[in-house]
């Protein structure tokens, strides 16, 4: 298992390479840059200091010079300094992680412990209420934007009702937490209610399932034993890749709740053409994205004895 990690790993730096050249080029060629919205009250700076700030910047600089530069930092942990702030990425990121990182698992969580119920128990009622109700509600949490269903969280659970407050970090505690981790994590548990159910579904319907109920095993076992866990391989795949994906996801959700997470660090850095933020806060999320994924594939053998890698 750990020589599979380890290749696992080592897959991952052509991918991390690729991103940081897009990343670089991208942010090479976009209009505008940090120099020319460098006053914060809109007024434009003055052509010599704007030339000044270029060159202590290195924005004047060859690309090629700037992008080995560049990549040789990224590869010792060095993100750069922020335009705005003149402080370390690192350290803007590092900030910004924890409650990135405390939203998403709450989400998924949430995402979890509902969906994953919901579909099991429709596949085992197909036709019934219970089935159609929640794949209802399974389509509508596909649908519905996350701003929208935000907005109206705030409305009802905030406003109307005074409950939990509509916005902001406060003390980090769990009322702070409840409204942003549903809407991020309403969508997600729509998608694993409706893939936890297909692959159920598909399960019941084997050979093997239809060979244990003839040998006159209980039901009860036939589930948790057969069916449970054979269809866990598609779900763990599900959850994988959408708390992977949650760190990026979480951009509106962070602005709307006015959550001090990574997604806001990196809209705020995009307006006002913090490069070095935005490259930094991007690598992030590729690279959460990457690891998650990558012990969704180790978590495969320990689900599943039939998969094994070579």
């Amino acid at each position: 298992m750990l020589a599979v990690l380890l290749r696992r790993l080592l897959n991952i730096i052509p991918t991390v390479g690729a991103v940081i050249l897009v990343i670089f080029l991208l942010f090479s060629v976009i209009p505008g840059s940090f120099t020319s919205t460098g006053a914060e009250d809109g007024r434009m700076l003055d052509p010599q200091v704007m030339e000044r700030m270029r060159k202590e910047m290195g924005l004047d600089d060859p690309i090629l010079e700037r992008f080995a530069r560049y990549v040789g930092h990224t590869l010792v942990g060095d993100l750069g300094k922020s335009f705005r702030t003149r402080e370390p990425v690192t350290k803007l990121i590092g900030d910004r992680l924890w409650p990135s990182l405390k939203l998403a698992i709450a989400a998924m969580c949430f995402a979890i412990l509902v969906g994953v119920p919901l579909g099991f128990i429709a596949a085992l009622r197909p036709g019934s209420i219970v089935d159609s109700v929640s794949m209802v509600g399974a389509v509508s949490g596909l649908s519905l934007p996350q701003f929208w269903l935000g907005l109206m969280l705030m409305y009802l659970f905030g406003l109307l009702l005074g409950w939990l407050p509509s916005f902001g970090y406060g003390d980090g505690g769990p009322r702070y937490l409840i409204l942003p981790a549903l809407a991020l994590g309403f969508n997600p548990m729509a998608l694993l209610a409706r893939t936890t159910r297909a692959a159920v579904l598909d399960v019941l319907n084997a050979d093997f399932v239809r060979t244990a109920r003839s040998k006159g095993m209980a039901e009860t076992r036939v589930v948790t034993w057969h069916v449970m866990r054979n269809a866990l391989v598609l779900v763990i795949t599900t959850i994988g890749l959408q708390f992977g994906s949650l760190m990026g996801a979480a951009v509106v959700v962070e602005k709307l709740f006015s959550w001090p997470g990574l997604g806001s660090l990196l809209v705020d850095s995009v307006f006002q053409r913090d490069i070095p933020a935005v490259q930094g806060c991007i690598l992030v999320i590729v690279l959460f994205f990457l690891v998650i994924n990558t012990l969704v594939d180790l978590a495969y053998a320990v689900i599943d004895p039939r998969i094994r890698y070579a």
